[in-house]
C-alpha cells in the first residue's frame, strides 16, 4: 500500500505551517505559556475568521467547511510543530466531536455554528480523580430537575476547562453502573455553582483544570443513558486526533536537534559526523516516519469508516508516543549541556511529549486495546 497525501492537501499544510509560524514562534509560546488562560482571545478569533480552522471537519450544514480527519490532522500536526498555544484541541477534537457523535439535529444547528465561527470555545470533560478514560469509571451523577438536569461531582485533567465556554460533561443516572445510565449534557462555562480550577502541570503549553460541580443545571445532549457508544467513538476519534498532534512535535525535534548539530563544531568538526549522533539521527528518523504512517492511516480509517478503527486509533496513539518521548530524548541529548537549560526551546517539546503521552491512555494501555480488538479464540 502506497500513501500520499493529495496536492490540493500539501499546499493546504504549507498555508497552515506558514499561519503557524507567523503567529506561534517560541517567544509566543512563552509568554501565553505563563498566562493562566494560555491564550489570547483575540488572536484565537482572528485566527480562526482568517484560516477557519475550527470549522474544518463540521459539516457545511453546520457552518463547516466539511471536510474529514485526514484535514483536520494536518492542521494538527501543524500546530505540533508550532506548540501552539490555544483551545483548538479541546474546541475541535474533544468538544466538537462529541457534539456531532451525540447530539441531535436540532442541536447541532444551534451549538456548532458559534464553534465554526471561533466565537465559542468548548471541551469534554469526562475523566475523574483517577484519571481512568473508561465509562465505568464516571462517578458525576445528574439528576432530572424539570426540562432540565442538576450535576453533582467533579470532573478532573479537563483540557482548557477553565476558559471553555462550552463544557460537554459525560454523567450518569444515580444507581447506575459501568456503561448504563450515562448521558452526555451541556453547561456554560459560566454556570451558578460550577467551580473551574486551573491545575498545575508540568507541560504549561497545555492547560488543565478540575471541575467542582455544585447542582449546576445542565442540558441533555442526545437520548438519556444513550452516552455509552458515541463515547467510545469520541475517544477513538480523539487519541487519532492526538497522535497526528504528536507526531507534528516529534518531526519538529528531529528537524531543531539535526539542524543544531550540524552547526555545532567540537575537535574541529561538526558534531553531525560523529557516528554516536548519526545513530540517535537514525533511530528518531525510523520511529517519527512510523509513527506519522500510523497516525495518517488511523485518520484515513476514520474518514472511510473502517471496521478496524479501535485498533487502528490505538495502534497510532502508542506509536506516537513512544516516538514523540524518544525523540524528545534524543534531542535533549543531541543539544548537549544546553538541552537542560530553560532560555533553550528543547524543553518545551520534551514537557508536550511527556504530557501527551500519557493523555487519553499510555502506549501500553492502548497495545492492550488494540490487542483486545483484534484478538480471535483459540482453536481446540
Amino acid at each position: 500500500m502506497k500513501f500520499s497525501f493529495s496536492s490540493e492537501q500539501e499546499e493546504f499544510r504549507t498555508g497552515v505551517r506558514r499561519a503557524l509560524e507567523a503567529r506561534s514562534p517560541t517567544t509566543e509560546v512563552r509568554r501565553l505559556m505563563a498566562t493562566d488562560a494560555g491564550f489570547d482571545r483575540e488572536g484565537w478569533k482572528k485566527l480562526n475568521q482568517e484560516l477557519g480552522l475550527t470549522a474544518i471537519h463540521i459539516p457545511e450544514a453546520y457552518g463547516g467547511a466539511g471536510f474529514g480527519y485526514g484535514e483536520l490532522g494536518i492542521v494538527l500536526e501543524e500546530m505540533g510543530r508550532s506548540l501552539l498555544c490555544a483551545p483548538f484541541f479541546s474546541t475541535a477534537a474533544l468538544g466538537t466531536t462529541a457534539i456531532l457523535n451525540a447530539g441531535t439535529e436540532e442541536q447541532k444547528q444551534a451549538l456548532l455554528p458559534t464553534i465554526a465561527g471561533g466565537e465559542t470555545t468548548a471541551t469534554l470533560a469526562f475523566s475523574e480523580d483517577s484519571g481512568l478514560t473508561e465509562a465505568a469509571s464516571v462517578a458525576l451523577t445528574a439528576t432530572r430537575s424539570g426540562a432540565t438536569f442538576r450535576l453533582e461531582g467533579s470532573k478532573s485533567f479537563v483540557l482548557d476547562g477553565h476558559t471553555a465556554d462550552l463544557i460537554v460533561v459525560l454523567a450518569r443516572r444515580p444507581g447506575s453502573e459501568g456503561d448504563e445510565g450515562l448521558s452526555f449534557f451541556t453547561v456554560e462555562g459560566n454556570a451558578p455553582g460550577l467551580d473551574r480550577k486551573l491545575l498545575k502541570t508540568m507541560d504549561e503549553t497545555r492547560k488543565l483544570a478540575r471541575l467542582t460541580f455544585n447542582g449546576v443545571e445542565a442540558r441533555l445532549l442526545g437520548s438519556e443513558g444513550g452516552a455509552a457508544a458515541p463515547f467510545a467513538k469520541t475517544l477513538q476519534q480523539v487519541i487519532v486526533c492526538l497522535a497526528n498532534e504528536m507526531v507534528g512535535g516529534a518531526d519538529r525535534l528531529r528537524e531543531d536537534a539535526l539542524a543544531y548539530v550540524q552547526m555545532r563544531m567540537q575537535f574541529g568538526r561538526s558534531i553531525a559526523s560523529f557516528q554516536t549522533t548519526k545513530n540517535k539521527a537514525a533511530d528518531m528518523l525510523v520511529d517519527v516516519e512510523l509513527a506519522k504512517s500510523a497516525a495518517y492511516y488511523a485518520a484515513a480509517a476514520l474518514d472511510e469508516g473502517d471496521d478496524d478503527v479501535p485498533a487502528v486509533a490505538s495502534l497510532a496513539k502508542a506509536a506516537a508516543s513512544e516516538a514523540y518521548l524518544q525523540t524528545a530524548i534524543h534531542a535533549v541529548q543531541m543539544h548537549g549541556g544546553i538541552g537542560f537549560t530553560w532560555d533553550n526551546d528543547t524543553h518545551l517539546w520534551f514537557k508536550r511529549a511527556k504530557s501527551s503521552e500519557i493523555l487519553f491512555g499510555d502506549a501500553n494501555y492502548h497495545r492492550e486495546a488494540m490487542m483486545r480488538h483484534w484478538a480471535t479464540p483459540l482453536a481446540v
